[in-house]
């Protein structure tokens, strides 16, 4: 004889005994594979982290967890500019809520050749998409990129040699059409003393060491220089941009960063 099933209870849609209403509620550190946008090969897969974000309203004790999973697995063969969109929506209805949140965190590989030899390897840089929809959808790509800067300071009173740190770019940015991530590493790469490489021979190195001293930035000259790029692009709306260098002979770090809003 076959058991009769039990009614589960849900718990979450019970009313609290304090009702105030939450400004966030949700999961976060969800890790899944997704696909998303490349420019060079059509697209990339690659393991992301996620925290989806809802306002609860007073009436509701708690959220279903399980439908942000439910959701986001529905998006992840396609995760770009529009599809995230779609996604917000979507928590917004199932939630009863007003104003949700995304933002989808993932390694991006860079095909990248070495200065001088040509020899091929990957860059690894760190992505975000950022998600808002608060009355309308707002959309922020977010990238950090490693570079090295020369020190002009030590460069100029040194005798010989120069000291040299490896830098982490972060530029955060609103667009009105879509800005690619390998745009971004590039301006970055452009601003900095010199690019980073996975993989370098003898005469790479070289190229590389000079291409340095011969581009010798504080971390207040990147953030400069990138935000100029920004500046100049149309497509941009606002921006953010921070440079910090681990410095080899300090043992703190140095860091500067511009925020603009163009919108206007």
């Amino acid at each position: 004889m076959a058991r009769k099933k039990r009614l589960l209870n849900d718990v979450a849609n019970e009313r609290p005994a304090t009702q105030i209403p939450i400004d966030r509620v949700g999961v976060k550190g969800v890790r899944l594979p997704v696909r998303v946008l490349d420019r060079d090969r059509g697209h990339q897969d690659t393991i992301a982290t996620v925290d989806m974000l809802v306002d609860l309203p007073a009436q509701f004790r708690g959220t279903h967890m399980s439908r942000f999973v439910e959701i986001l697995y529905g998006y992840r063969d396609n995760v770009n500019y529009r599809t995230m969109a779609y996604i917000l929506k979507e928590m917004v209805s199932r939630f009863d809520g007003a104003r949700a949140h995304i933002t989808i965190s993932f390694p991006y590989f860079i095909d990248k050749a070495a200065p001088a030899s040509g020899e091929k390897s990957f860059l690894e840089v760190r992505a975000r998409f950022i998600g808002d929809l608060v009355d309308k959808y707002k959309f922020s790509l977010g990238v950090t990129i490693p570079v090295a800067n020369l020190c002009p300071c030590s460069k100029d009173i040194a005798d010989a040699g120069a000291h040299n740190q490896r830098g982490d770019v972060y530029v955060e940015l609103e667009s009105r059409h879509i800005v690619w991530i390998e745009e971004v590493v590039a301006w970055a790469e452009e601003a900095a003393s010199a690019p980073l490489f996975a993989l370098l021979k003898r005469e790479d190195e070289k190229a590389v060491t000079e291409l340095a001293y011969g581009r010798p930035r504080f971390v207040e000259d990147v953030v400069r220089n990138v935000a100029e790029k920004l500046e100049g692009d149309k497509r941009v709306r606002s921006y953010r941009v921070e440079c910090t260098n681990y410095e080899s002979i300090h043992q703190h770090d140095a860091y500067a960063a511009i925020a603009r809003d163009k919108k206007n």
